[in-house]
């Protein structure tokens, strides 16, 4: 068919979706590809930026974003009791079969899907258990407290493989070796409010190396796919390391407060690992992982967003400038928490003004508004096929959002109080949340 050069990939979506005509009438999202390249923005723009000829017939290829489709939470299967204290985190693992859960009680709690009740309790904190985090392979578990002891754990039996102690104040962020790189996984990074950047081995929990250039406490760190170590600070910069070396590549610059908060466009590839949306692990995990990275990354590279005190969010090629990418403005107070979506097309954004606000992943483009919080939004999480949003507030509810009309789709109450934490399971099939009033919640079809 004869289409126009200025034609843009929402609309190449749009155009697909009416020829296939899908049963429900519910719009697909697509990637296409010319030439094995991914068309990204304008196809006319596409094609001279690929010294690609308009005179002969093109061909586009296109597939699904997602392989299955997540129905929307709609209801709380479990109420699981046993925290003493407000639940600061939750996690699902790589494969979406357990969850992990961090308090101010000074306990990490693993508990059963199945059964829907307390697994383990690890009690080897001595202070508020601020992060966890699962390792890619899911055969490690490691949580950071308020005193800056970090606890490894074996997700099987419950117990604390050993700590890493070197950090003199608290632990702000953990993150993973991706497995496409170490398989199984052996090293993770951590940063802290003492301003330094450290890499451990979780066999031996031996510190490898510490990373310091930052004059205010650590508030994110993440370990790229490409290499790279980013860590976010309250000194308002954004530092890249070199993962095996520890030397600092470069910082960038732009926000004019406090930096609370950063994702990647690959977060999602670098969670879950090899694990597909089934939880199976096929018999060369690295390679699938490595496929797996490669089709996040896409041709344009990792991009990384970060959400600030001040109100707004930048998006950064790192590999390719030092110059940010886009400046996103429209939220009324601090920015507290930004996400990619797993296709790595949409940016969300929870802000302390009780509104989402969602952008365009790749050029940075505001895109729309999700109000119906009256308090602050905490925390967001995207369902595995991006398609969906659900949002935990200080005004006690979670709710879920369609990304397609951008509406409101279920309303969660049922917590007593605020909602710290929320978490969307890699197969689909469950949404965590924890607060203020202890308990956490469990949310399915």
């Amino acid at each position: 068919m004869d289409i126009p050069t200025n034609i843009g990939t929402d609309q190449l979506e749009l155009l697909l979706n009416n020829v296939l005509k899908t049963e429900d009438g519910e719009r697909i999202p697509y990637t296409f590809q010319i030439d094995d390249k991914d068309v990204v923005a304008e196809l006319g723009a596409h094609l001279l930026q690929n010294k690609t000829s308009i005179e002969r017939v093109i061909k586009v290829v296109y597939q699904p974003q997602a392989l299955f489709r997540v129905r929307p939470v709609a209801r709380c299967s479990a109420t699981m009791p046993g925290h003493g204290a407000a639940i600061l985190c939750v996690a699902f693992s790589p494969n979406g079969q357990h969850l992990v859960s961090g308090s101010g009680d000074k306990t990490v709690r693993f508990w059963d899907l199945n059964t829907q009740t307390p697994h383990f309790t690890g009690k080897n904190h001595s202070d508020f258990v601020l992060v966890v985090a699962w390792s890619p392979d899911a055969k490690y578990v490691a949580s950071a407290d308020h005193s800056g002891l970090i606890v490894l754990w074996d997700p099987k039996t419950g117990k604390a493989t050993g700590q890493c102690a070197g950090h003199r104040k608290f632990v702000s962020s953990l993150s993973w070796e991706p497995a496409h790189v170490e398989l199984p996984s052996r090293r993770f990074c951590s940063g802290s409010k003492d301003n330094t950047i450290k890499i451990w081995e979780a066999s031996s929990r031996r510190c490898l190396m510490t990373m310091s250039s930052h004059t205010a406490a650590i508030t994110c760190v993440r370990w790229g796919g490409d290499g790279h170590i980013f860590s976010a600070s309250r000194d308002c910069s954004i530092n890249v390391w070199d993962a095996n070396k520890g030397n600092l590549i470069h910082s960038l610059k732009g926000h004019g407060h406090w930096v609370n908060t950063m994702a990647l466009s690959t977060d999602y590839a670098l969670r879950t690992g090899a694990f597909d949306h089934t939880g199976e692990l096929p018999d060369d995990a690295k390679a699938a992982a490595l496929a797996r990275y490669e089709a996040a990354r896409g041709a344009g590279g990792e991009r990384l967003v970060t959400g600030s005190d001040d109100h707004t969010l930048f998006l950064w090629e790192p590999a390719k400038s030092k110059a940010p990418l886009a400046r996103m403005t429209g939220h009324m107070q601090l920015v507290n928490q930004v996400v990619f979506s797993p296709d790595g097309r949409t940016i969300a954004s929870a802000s302390f003004d009780k509104a989402v606000r969602l952008w365009d992943g790749t050029r940075g483009k505001f895109l729309g508004t999700l109000r119906g919080h009256v308090g602050a939004v905490y925390q967001v999480a995207f369902s595995a096929d991006s398609r969906l949003l659900v949002s935990g507030s200080k005004d006690s509810t979670l709710k879920v959002w369609d990304l397609r009309t951008r509406k409101l789709l279920v309303e969660l109450p049922g917590h007593a109080d605020e909602v710290y934490s929320v978490d969307w399971s890699p197969d689909g099939a469950s949404v965590a949340s924890g607060g203020k009033d202890r308990a956490l919640k469990l949310w399915r079809q």
